[in-house]
């Protein structure tokens, strides 16, 4: 990755972060990358309400990196669960972004963000199951399956329109080690 520094998205990047979160799950345009979801749902992954109201959530901070250009490149949500835990969630590459290091290296950025802001001791997220490859690639980075599941939103078009009737999450945590600093 080029050094670019994530910094906190405000209501006027609402519209750039549908896109962004869009372009790297969802459509013929996702398949570019590898995180698509197109093969599991049809239909959107998020919209501009849904990420407003994520960003006005409690404790909720959305991380935003844009490339040199200014267009937008990686974003991730992060939420204070308290007790700790800060939720990692929404997190989205461009496909143009994708296996160039610009995941890790927003992965990295975040966890220090949530340790400084939160003063986490642990990121927890969920991952449809069928994801076999980004489960896989969270669990390089350290995050382990906790054994919980739980329900995916069917029913709910907000969250896309399933292919399938046998999707859910698991759950992943990876726990900060107190030494680091």
């Amino acid at each position: 990755m080029t050094g670019l520094v994530p910094q906190v998205a405000g209501a006027a990047d609402v519209d750039d972060l549908v896109a962004l979160i869009e372009s790297a799950y969802r459509g013929d345009a996702s398949r570019a990358g590898w995180t698509t979801e197109a093969d599991l749902l049809d239909g959107q992954r998020t919209d501009a309400d849904m990420v407003a109201e994520m960003m006005a959530l409690p404790g909720s901070v959305v991380l935003l990196l844009r490339d040199e250009a200014g267009a937008a490149l990686a974003t991730v949500n992060l939420r204070d669960l308290a007790g700790g835990t800060v939720y990692f969630g929404s997190f989205a590459v461009s496909p143009r972004g994708q296996g160039r290091g610009v995941g890790s290296a927003l992965m990295d950025a975040a966890e220090a963000f949530a340790r400084d802001r939160f003063a986490a001791e642990r990121m927890r997220m969920t991952v449809i199951d069928q994801r076999a490859e980004l489960i896989a690639f969270y669990e390089r980075r350290g995050y382990v399956r906790t054994g919980e599941r739980e329900p995916f939103p069917y029913g709910d078009v907000r969250f896309g329109e399933p292919r399938t009737d046998d999707l859910e999450f698991v759950v992943l945590v990876k726990e900060f080690d107190p030494q680091a600093v």
